[in-house]
């Protein structure tokens, strides 16, 4: 069925993702930041809307944007490295108070395994949140905004570290000496499956479920970060012996794995 669905958020997810929706015959509404940026949106058949987050308001049209949406998919992330420094806490509290303007009851609000902190072990849905960063502390808090409203329903989706087409981490760690976590496993997802598993709860009952989206295969860092260094040409990273830290964080999906999602794209290259 036709769904008119907001990506709030057309960035390196965002944008492929309302892609595919449109493809899907849906009726799709997109933001940016950026007014350049609007014609990118509209030439794949997006409705576009220039919509600024801050901790002080909203900038841009909103009502409009929101009022005519069955769902809205939230795909901000927090940035909170950029100067000058805004709370986005903040920024999910003004759209909250927008959406609570409106009719609609249908969100789905990506966030990242980073709220689970560094426990060790087997790490799923059920598992404590423990956020040593302040960008996973301020993540949990934004799901909780959306969460704890019983009149929504919030489908919150945490994703692994994201892979994907010009994106991809051991470029950044490529050549790096001396890191300590080499043995702990990756936790990782590819930007198409990361669209698959959107589209899943689109099209399912996910009311008030959080879902973790992470490739189930877990090779350590070491081998595998050396392994697609090697591929990409690059000079792979090397790592030492942390006598006092044994990593085993690994990040699965019970929900996922119930609903047998089929993981299409891997993280090996």
């Amino acid at each position: 069925m036709n769904k008119k669905i907001g990506v709030l958020g057309c960035g390196w997810l965002g944008l492929p993702l309302a892609k595919s929706l449109v493809a899907d015959k849906h009726t799709v509404f997109g933001t940016t930041t950026s007014d350049y940026k609007i014609g990118v949106l509209q030439k794949a058949n997006i409705i576009a809307y220039t919509i600024g987050l801050t901790e002080n308001g909203i900038e841009g049209q909103i009502e409009n944007f929101l009022g005519e949406l069955d769902v809205l998919i939230i795909n901000v992330p927090p940035r909170l490295r950029s100067a000058p420094k805004e709370s986005f806490i903040k920024k999910m509290l003004h759209l909250y108070d927008a959406i609570k303007n409106t009719a609609l009851a249908r969100i789905i609000f990506i966030s990242s395994t980073s709220v689970y902190g560094d426990i060790d072990g087997l790490v799923t849905e059920d598992s404590p949140t423990r956020p040593n960063t302040e960008s996973g502390r301020q993540l949990l808090a934004a799901e909780n905004i959306f969460l704890n409203d019983g009149a929504l329903n919030t489908t919150i989706i945490r994703f692994g570290g994201l892979i994907g087409p010009s994106r991809h981490p051991v470029t950044h760690l490529a050549g790096k000496t001396e890191l300590t976590n080499g043995n702990d496993p990756v936790n990782l997802i590819h930007l198409y499956d990361c669209i698959g598993i959107i589209k899943m709860v689109l099209n399912g009952n996910w009311e008030n479920k959080v879902i973790n989206g992470v490739y189930p295969h877990h090779p350590t860092k070491q081998a595998y970060y050396t392994s697609e260094a090697i591929k990409r040409g690059l000079l792979p990273p090397s790592y030492i012996k942390n006598l006092e830290k044994i990593g085993n964080k690994s990040i699965e999906s019970k929900y996922l794995n119930v609903k047998i999602y089929p993981y299409n794209t891997s993280i090996v290259s």
